[in-house]
């Protein structure tokens, strides 16, 4: 695309962007908005609150639900139990990495070690 049509190009959408623009601050309903959130600033600069206090005012229950630990959200592991049928041991772990199931993966290939899943 040469340069000189790249720049009608953004100048034409800066000119649709820029009258997008004052349809909004010509808006009642912006102004409303605008003027509700400066008033909030203002009251809360001069009461020294933060916006996470006065939600805890207005509907405690949300902050609850909102600082919920992390550990609820993951799963917990299951314990797999591997047999070895060569010697008949058995290893119990949550997780993959297990000295004596490493041990026997890279004796036997870990293919085979989880085909000794119980």
């Amino acid at each position: 695309m040469s340069k000189i049509a790249e720049f009608k190009r953004l100048e034409a959408q800066l000119a649709e962007q820029l009258a997008a623009l004052e349809n909004l601050k010509n808006n009642g309903e912006l102004k409303r908005e605008i003027e509700f959130e400066n008033k909030l600033k203002a009251l809360l600069k001069e009461y020294d609150f933060g916006l996470k206090a006065v939600i805890n005012i207005l509907d405690p229950s949300v902050r609850r639900e909102a600082v919920a630990p992390a550990k609820d959200k993951r799963r917990e592991r299951t314990v797999k139990t591997y047999k070895n049928p060569h010697t008949n041991e058995i290893v119990e772990t949550k997780g993959g990495n297990h000295k004596v199931l490493n041990a026997w993966k890279a004796e036997f290939g870990a293919e085979t070690v989880k085909s000794w899943l119980q």
